[in-house]
């Protein structure tokens, strides 16, 4: 709805109107008998109701609030303005959401919102910063000059599909709709292209309570060729104190992802083919077998996975140390099928690690150099590759973790010395410096983070594997100890964190 205000008075003018602003009908709906709805050219708010505690108008909601505020007039079945475009107004106000709210496009989000006064499509984005459309949350909003609709939620993210609260028609009380889509021609009989998304200047995320992570699963492929497991559970300080035959054999390399509080370990097999199993730590049980990761890739000396949401992004390097890529979505089921060529040659080793939606991606190049790239699954780009600051040669393993917007980037160089450098996404730097870590005579390398504290383990000389902890809270490192259990002739290590 764009009926347009002045910025000087609360009157509404009448004068100026955007032809077809939210698809206004000549139907008229008829008003519930508990509708408390008035005609007016203004109405002041003067509450936001029972939904927003009764907080003054203007202040921060939730945007959980904004949702369930948005439901009530679903539910109440609050009907377009009953002249449409021309004042008077219809305005509408309820013990749950206060009010009074103007009864169209613009009226209904400055509800959800609980502003002050009722906004239109022209003066919202004075409340709002503009956002990338990829970025909606719930209680985000979709706007253009003749319409606005509230973002409910992703449906399918990367098919562009969502849905959404409207307040569009005097055919149609308040709706939701579950058919919006960024890449349609139309969105609620306006072009998609004409909408921006904007999010609220005093929208605030939801407070969910968050078990933190604490269980760290470690798996080995063993002097048996087969997998090998033990855990450890960082909140009560213990190991399992045992390493438990998983299964496989001639097994050559494993990495592994998490999605949900399920862990999925990939493994390359003696042709370097690539297999899975999955492990859920809710319910404690681990898929029957190994099972081939769609693709029919061959060849693979090298591997490493990723999770953002549900989707987890699986790196190897191929023929020629080139990388290739495949894709899983744990929410469907669905595999992409296709390893698609990233480019790079003479790569020796991989690791990768995420923060907020992008991946970056780390390689042992000829030489030992190490190389870095990114893949933002917000926006679907990936970056070329580039050199690590600082310089280093020599490296024959790499691991990575991140800890909020720092990543944590080890090495094995020259005699299996561990060594480490960081880098800041959030401000864009690294320390460009390459700290020796020591050990000595080291040959694989994996992390994994609890907390603030990211916990390395490596495999050492004779195959025994080790750790140490680095606590980015307090900047303490600790010293290398052995892992329970005695596991010895491990050749290659993952670990992963869950709950």
């Amino acid at each position: 709805m764009s009926v347009k205000t002045s910025t000087k008075t609360s009157t509404f003018r009448t004068t100026s109107i955007i032809t077809a602003a939210c698809a206004a009908s000549l139907v008229l709906s008829v008003l519930p008998a508990h509708a408390d709805s008035i005609q007016a050219t203004y109405a002041s708010v003067t509450s936001t109701g029972s939904l927003g505690n009764n907080a003054a108008p203007g202040g921060k909601v939730t945007r959980s609030q904004a949702i369930s505020r948005a439901q009530v007039w679903v539910d109440q079945k609050v009907p377009y303005s009953s002249n449409g475009l021309e004042a008077p107004y219809s305005w509408w106000s309820d013990s749950k959401t206060g009010g009074r709210y103007r009864q169209d496009c613009s009226g209904f989000v400055s509800m959800a919102w609980q502003l002050n006064s009722s906004r239109t499509t022209l003066s919202l984005p004075a409340v709002s910063a503009e956002i990338s459309k990829w970025d909606l949350k719930p209680g985000d909003v979709l706007n253009s000059n003749d319409h606005v609709v509230l973002f409910a939620g992703w449906r399918d993210k990367s098919a562009g599909t969502f849905n959404y609260y409207q307040e569009s028609s005097r055919s149609r009380p308040t709706n939701y709709n579950t058919d919006g889509n960024l890449y349609a021609s139309s969105l609620a009989s306006h072009p998609t292209s004409s909408y921006s998304a904007l999010r609220y200047d005093n929208i605030a995320e939801d407070t969910v309570p968050v078990t933190p992570a604490s269980r760290v699963h470690v798996e080995v492929v063993g002097a048996d060729g087969g997998m090998h497991n033990t855990d450890a559970d960082y909140a009560a300080g213990q190991w399992s104190g045992t390493w438990t035959a998983m299964g496989g054999s001639a097994l050559k390399a494993l990495t592994s992802a998490v999605t949900g509080n399920t862990m999925h370990v990939f493994a390359l097999g003696s042709t370097g083919r690539v297999y899975t199993k999955d492990a859920n730590y809710t319910t404690g049980q681990w898929s029957s077998g190994w099972q081939e990761v769609p693709g029919d890739f061959q060849g693979a000396t090298a591997i490493s996975a990723s999770s953002t949401g549900n989707q987890v992004h699986l790196e190897v390097l191929g023929a020629g140390g080139v990388m290739h890529n495949t894709d899983a979505d744990y929410g469907t089921g669905q595999w992409t099928g296709v390893w698609a060529d990233m480019g790079g040659t003479g790569l020796k080793a991989l690791t990768t690690a995420v923060t907020g939606s992008t991946m970056h991606v780390y390689a042992v190049g000829a030489e030992g150099q190490v190389f870095t790239r990114d893949a933002n699954y917000g926006t679907g780009q990936w970056t070329g590759w580039q050199n690590v600051p600082g310089g280093f040669l020599g490296a024959t393993d790499i691991a990575a973790s991140s800890t909020g917007t720092q990543v944590h980037l080890e090495v094995l160089g020259a005699g299996g010395v561990m060594h480490n450098t960081d880098a800041d996404y959030g401000t864009g730097q690294w320390t460009g410096v390459w700290a020796d870590m020591g050990g000595t005579g080291l040959k694989a390398l994996t992390t994994a983070v609890t907390s603030s504290t990211m916990h390395v383990y490596a495999i050492g000389a004779g195959g025994e594997v080790f750790t140490r902890d680095a606590n980015y809270a307090t900047g303490q490192w600790t010293g290398w100890q052995s892992v329970p259990g005695s596991e010895s002739g491990a050749t290659a290590i993952t670990a992963s964190t869950t709950k």
